[in-house]
Parts: structure tokens; C-alpha cells; sequence
């Protein structure tokens, strides 16, 4: 069974190490304790609540097929006549678009604008980091910023 610190499962669900904390106070997620009194998450539990959090995103007026949208700011436009590139930072991500400069100037795309970058990809991989199976075996875990026994 994985299971996470509260910073990792704040860093993969975007939000504070605090706001994991209030969660899992409130009951919304399952914090449990290990023998030093470090709070840790199971990644199912984990996982599912990811899972509502993109599900209560998604509600609005438009529906979409792309579900890798990423909400971000404009950093940096490299126009030419015919193609412009666009850089987003979107959290902890920078993405690189090439549009059309046609399309860019209908946006009014500026550095500072807002926007959200559609991922929609042929071809994905995916990773997995080579992590500790359980928290208490892993050296990083006390980096978690919480002290033994904390409540």
C-alpha cells in the first residue's frame, strides 16, 4: 500500500501542507500517525480525493474533451510572422505552445494573461520515482516540517 507524507500529498494535490493538515482534521481525508507521531496519507484515500478535486473543477457551463487542462499565467511571447511562441508557467510546470500568430493576436495573448493550456498528446509516459514503501523508512520523512507527537 503507498502511502505519502503530508507535504507530498500537498505538493500532489497543489494545495498547502496545511490545508492537508485541515483535511484531514475535518475528516475529509484520513490522516493516520505513525509511532513518532508524523502524520501520513494512504494513497488510495489520496488518489480518491485527487480524483473529486478534478471532478469539482470541471463543473461549469462548457463541457471539454481535453482533461489536462492547466490554468497558468503568460511569461514570455516570441512572435514571428507566422508562428508565435507562447510560455505559461501553471504551478510548478512552464509549457511551451507554438501558435499561430493569427491566433495569438485573436487571443490578445500578452505577458501576465491568464489563460489555460489544453494538453492533448498522442503519446504519454509515465514515471514513478523510486520511493521508500512506508514513510517510517524513508530518510526524507522527518523533513516534513512536523514535530514528533504534534497534534
Amino acid at each position: 500500500m503507498p502511502v505519502y507524507r503530508i507535504s507530498q500529498a500537498a505538493r500532489l494535490l497543489g494545495v498547502s501542507a496545511d490545508t492537508v493538515r485541515r483535511w484531514g482534521d475535518s475528516g475529509r481525508l484520513a490522516v493516520e500517525r505513525d509511532e513518532g507521531g508524523r502524520r501520513w496519507v494512504d494513497g488510495v484515500q489520496l488518489a480518491a480525493l485527487a480524483a473529486s478535486l478534478v471532478d469539482e473543477g470541471e463543473q461549469g457551463p462548457i463541457r471539454y474533451s481535453a482533461r489536462n487542462r492547466l490554468h497558468g499565467i503568460v511569461t514570455k511571447i516570441t512572435k514571428d510572422r507566422v508562428i508565435t511562441q507562447v510560455d505559461v508557467v501553471a504551478g510548478p510546470f512552464r509549457i511551451v505552445s507554438l501558435i499561430s500568430t493569427e491566433a495569438a493576436d485573436q487571443l490578445g495573448l500578452d505577458i501576465g494573461v491568464l489563460v489555460v493550456a489544453s494538453v492533448k498528446a498522442t503519446n504519454v509516459t509515465i514515471e514513478t520515482p523510486r520511493v521508500a514503501p512506508h514513510p517510517a523508512e524513508d530518510e526524507a520523512y522527518a523533513d516534513d516540517g512536523e514535530e514528533s507527537g504534534s497534534v
